[in-house]
């Protein structure tokens, strides 16, 4: 049976912190920015903890290890341990160990937590091509990373040994800017050799099975800020989501979502964790939330009334996207947003 195709925004009476017993959370643009921490994420976090939830944090950078993610959580405010931590490198360690024998050696093209995560499984990390690896596992390696080491990966795989990746986000956030993420290199193998590797983290099921199976979540809830990773995730993991917009993604790219891009809820920050979502409901041939009334006009989308810019922006996401199907909503969407300051 096919999916049906998500049309709206949904509402929620209950706080989500209370409808869901697990929030699986991103951390970059998420919980943290730059390395600090985003406004209201500590107190929100904090509260959600107090009455009961379980916080699970989620991320596809392979490069620091579960510790390493739970000390400077620790230290932003928001107490974590390793446990609580699950990372693309543990999700593509699990799938090497369920191809290859106990105690393969792989070919590691990556850093520290890349190792931890394989030595976690019993598979043995090695550095070179010649010392026979039975597969080859990368991930992000750091801003320095040797570029020797994707000649290493490329040598392998040309030889036909199986190729793994933590993940293909082609950027990461940074506190200069925006820097080629683990995609980015995993490009450069593949231009080399012309092969495709096995991926494990976000959006792939993967990752969704390591988290499910570390955290024991029964209703989770996925938090991010990615479309195409974090919400993309929730919709191949066939859970709910919630979109916060205090990292990569904005208005537009929001209203032009395709079906599998189209988070559950969508709220400014984590204080969403804390709050119901107010219902979208159809009104005559458009869509109401709020204040606000949102229809697809000829050509573009057009909204009226007043009230809070997120009612808005959920009465607008109705109309897109039920005019989208399917698709890929085209309608000129620039004035409904200017309107809400977005």
């Amino acid at each position: 049976m096919s999916r049906s195709v998500r049309t709206s925004p949904e509402g929620s009476e209950r706080p989500l912190h209370e409808a869901y017993d697990t929030a699986l959370l991103d951390l970059d643009g998420v919980v943290y920015a730059g390395g600090e921490a985003i406004a209201h994420a500590v107190d929100s976090l904090a509260e959600a903890r107090a009455d009961g939830m379980h916080l699970a944090y989620v991320t596809n950078n392979a490069l620091r290890t579960p510790d390493a993610v739970a000390g400077h959580l620790s230290e932003l405010g928001i107490p974590t341990g390793a446990e609580d931590v699950i990372t693309s490198a543990q999700a593509v360690a699990r799938l090497i160990s369920e191809q290859v024998p106990a105690g393969a050696k792989v070919l590691v093209i990556g850093g520290e937590g890349l190792r931890v995560a394989l030595r976690e499984r019993g598979l043995t990390p090695v550095d070179s091509v010649d010392d026979d690896p039975a597969a080859v596992a990368q991930g992000y390696g750091g801003p320095d990373f040797p570029w020797g080491r994707f000649a290493e990966a490329s040598y392998a795989v040309a030889r036909g040994v199986p190729w793994f990746a933590s993940n293909t986000d082609l950027t990461i956030p940074s506190g200069r800017g925006i820097a080629p993420g683990n995609g980015a290199a995993v490009e450069v193998v593949r231009i080399a050799t012309g092969a495709e590797p096995q991926v494990a983290g976000k959006p792939l099921p993967p990752m969704h099975k390591e988290t499910i199976l570390r955290t024991g979540a029964k209703r989770p809830l996925v938090v991010g800020d990615r479309l195409d990773t974090d919400i993309e995730g929730a919709y191949n993991g066939e859970v709910d989501s919630l979109l916060v917009l205090t990292g990569v993604t904005d208005g537009a790219q929001l209203l032009a979502a395709p079906p599998q891009h189209r988070p559950t809820y969508v709220d400014a920050d984590l204080r969403g964790l804390l709050t119901g979502q107010p219902e979208v409901a159809e009104d005559g041939e458009g869509f109401r939330c709020g204040g606000w009334t949102a229809t697809a006009g000829s050509g573009r989308l057009e909204l009226s009334g007043e009230g809070a810019e997120l009612d808005g922006l959920r009465a607008l996401c109705a109309a897109a996207w039920t005019a989208a199907e399917d698709g890929t909503c085209t309608l000129d969407a620039e004035k409904a947003l200017a309107r809400l300051g977005l």
